[in-house]
């Protein structure tokens, strides 16, 4: 008896294994091997995020890696060879961008912009690295776990089809031409303004210009240690993306949680508010950047670049922890109560 339990044992773990390997890390790997690819042949593309770069494709690792990374699940070869064919054509795009091969893929991008009246190049250009890796990571989710890919491993995949989505709204409707989106605009930066003159009369003077900040519709003016910067803010400066993202991302998660309605919409009203604030954070922040380190605009741009990921990344991670620990906790209660 003893013997066979051991063989049904062995027999699972050989089948959640490829080569050897646990099979959510071989997955894991694939899912993100042109992101890898890429950084080899590019790194410094990786320098900045948005329109400027592929940071945020750093990111679409973490999502990818800490949802399969630990999961264990037999893989079938064919599915295997399957993933490989697609992961070669993905990793040719990324070669015929960055070699310029076949006939300047990067140049025919480009110069397809006025025909289909494209408005900022640049969104068009990186939109497509994104397009391409989220047909990518779909597939592959589709081919592993079929039409429940969404309760396994949503997030990494959620993240790059928003990102692609904002960046052809921003390549179509850039600067203030998505009056929509354009509203909430006026407002972060009237908040703006009134903490950082709060911060000047409590906590750190910025020097003695009476005009410190000024805040008009969607242009804001600073005059600090450094000189002075004024910056027209539009929408996607104003983290109307990462409410998007955030949006969609809480939609799957609560869908895969088994709670009350009620509590689930408590939990999507409360990430709002918060990633709202984490907005106005970021927004401070820049302003603080460039009225104490620098007002040059050239030293500015790369950290407003990724200031925007590097704060709404680590709270979306700390929320839906946050929702998971309280939600378990409420869980071993009622069963206590049950008890």
């Amino acid at each position: 008896m003893f013997n066979k339990k051991k063989s049904v044992s062995s027999d699972r773990k050989t089948k959640s294994t490829i080569f050897g390997i646990n099979s959510g890390i071989v997955i894991t790997l694939l899912l993100i091997a042109p992101i890898i690819f890429t950084m080899i042949i590019s790194l410094h593309s990786f320098n900045l995020s948005w329109n400027a770069g592929r940071g945020d494709f750093l990111f679409v690792m973490v999502f990818i890696a800490a949802e399969l990374i630990g999961l264990k699940q037999k893989i079938d070869k064919k599915k295997l060879y399957a993933i490989i064919g697609l992961l070669s054509l993905t990793i040719g795009y990324f070669v015929a961008i960055e070699y310029k091969i076949p006939l300047g893929l990067k140049e025919s991008i480009r110069n397809s912009a006025p025909i289909y009246n494209v408005q900022l190049i640049d969104s068009w250009i990186i939109m497509w690295d994104f397009i391409i890796m989220t047909v990518y990571v779909g597939l592959c989710l589709v081919i592993l776990y079929g039409k429940k890919w969404y309760k396994i491993a949503p997030a990494g995949l959620i993240f790059l089809a928003g990102t692609a989505a904002i960046l052809s709204l921003d390549a179509f409707f850039p600067q203030d031409t998505l009056g929509l989106l354009q509203y909430i605009v006026p407002v972060y930066l009237q908040i703006d303004e009134g903490v950082i003159r709060f911060i000047d009369s409590s906590i750190m003077d910025f020097g003695p210009d009476s005009h410190l900040v000024t805040a008009r519709d969607n242009t804001l003016t600073l005059n600090g240690l450094n000189g002075s910067i004024r910056l027209t803010v539009f929408w996607p400066s104003a983290g109307v993306h990462s409410m998007i993202i955030y949006s969609l991302l809480m939609l799957i998660f609560l869908l895969k949680m088994k709670i009350p309605f009620k509590r689930k919409l408590a939990y999507f009203l409360i990430g709002t508010i918060g990633t709202a604030m984490v907005n106005i954070v970021r927004i401070i922040s820049l302003s603080l950047f460039a009225l104490i380190v620098s007002a040059d605009y050239i030293v500015w741009q790369p950290f407003h670049s990724i200031a925007g990921v590097i704060i709404f990344l680590p709270w979306l991670f700390i929320y839906l922890y946050s929702v998971i620990c309280l939600e378990n906790r409420l869980a071993q209660k009622l069963q206590v109560l049950r008890i």
